[in-house]
């Protein structure tokens, strides 16, 4: 195991460099102006605080030490010394990112940080990193919790996690194709351009980690089309290159939204209601704007009255 966790440090810088050389690659293809160099170094330094005095000031510990007591509260040993022991528990724990990554899109109190992952307006491997400084306040973790309850050691679980999340890295790559049979099984580069993209027709689907295949279980599969190119970035896009305007803006949005609030109620659905909640559905959710869409869509055109002369 801590093997593993060294290679996973190195893992680290391999993703630093590569992401780095992607970038000079792509400036030199399409021009030093093209590439937003300063997008990625927003992303470097999201990475280095969060890595390093966030994990000082904010330790996993906490939430592992949680995991052990419902761990040692199991219903069952899961046995680890056999395959299907380590199958379980990769299934189990992409299972749960599925529905954690579902849950970061449609209940705002996680999409304020995972917000922060889905803000670059280009989506490039510098990207993957990109993930926001306040996940281990929101209580992500607890969406991990079932595993151990089931008889799967938590440091495994949470090793998988990461392993999860290393493999998400080559997705962020827009100039890798699609991947034929592939496609079926695994998220793809082609499936997570989609899940990045803020078209209408592309806004929430494509959660899953390594697997895609609890999106088609589920329902929330969605094709890379060829005729609607990808748009990438917030459905509001953020425009500004201020680090504390990109971590917080969404949470400074939620603040201003529950003091406006009325009720119990409309509190309790702009804290856990999809983004762009509203009272009255006249919000910006996505089946709100994919409604609007679609009755503009089904107005008839109006013929103009020439009069005559």
């Amino acid at each position: 195991m801590a093997v593993l966790f060294t290679l996973l440090k190195i893992a680290v810088v391999l993703v630093l460099v590569s992401s780095l050389a992607e970038a000079i690659v792509l400036s030199l293809r399409r021009g030093w102006q093209r590439y937003d160099w300063k997008a990625a170094g927003i992303s470097v330094v999201d990475f280095l605080v969060r890595e390093y005095p966030l994990r000082w000031l904010l330790p996993l510990a906490f939430w592992l030490q949680g995991m052990d007591w419902i761990y040692q509260h199991r219903l069952w040993t899961m046995p680890m010394d056999h395959w299907t022991g380590w199958a379980a528990c990769f299934l189990a724990q992409e299972f749960c990112y599925y529905w954690y990554h579902r849950a970061a899109h449609r209940v705002r109190w996680f999409w304020c940080t995972h917000a922060v992952h889905h803000s670059p307006n280009d989506l490039n491997l510098s990207a993957a990193y990109r993930f926001g400084w306040t996940g281990r306040l929101t209580g992500t973790l607890l969406f991990f919790a079932l595993p151990p309850l089931l008889g799967m050691p938590p440091r495994i679980v949470l090793m998988l996690l990461s392993l999860n999340l290393l493999y998400q890295f080559w997705t962020h790559a827009t100039w890798i194709p699609r991947l034929g049979p592939l496609e079926w099984v695994l998220n793809t580069p082609s499936a997570h351009r989609v899940h990045h993209a803020s078209n209408l027709e592309y806004l929430d689907g494509n959660y899953g980690g390594v697997l895609i295949l609890f999106d088609r279980l589920f329902g929330t599969y969605i094709p890379e089309r060829k005729d609607v190119p990808c748009r990438y970035g917030l459905v509001h896009p953020m425009r500004t290159y201020n680090l504390l305007t990109i971590e917080f803006a969404h949470w400074r949005a939620l603040w201003r939204d529950i003091k406006s609030a009325r009720s119990a109620g409309e509190v309790f659905g702009y804290l856990f209601r999809p983004p762009g909640w509203r009272p009255g559905g006249n919000g910006e959710t996505t089946e709100d704007l994919r409604r609007r869409a679609a009755l503009i869509a089904d107005e008839p055109a109006i013929t103009p009255v020439v009069a005559a002369n």
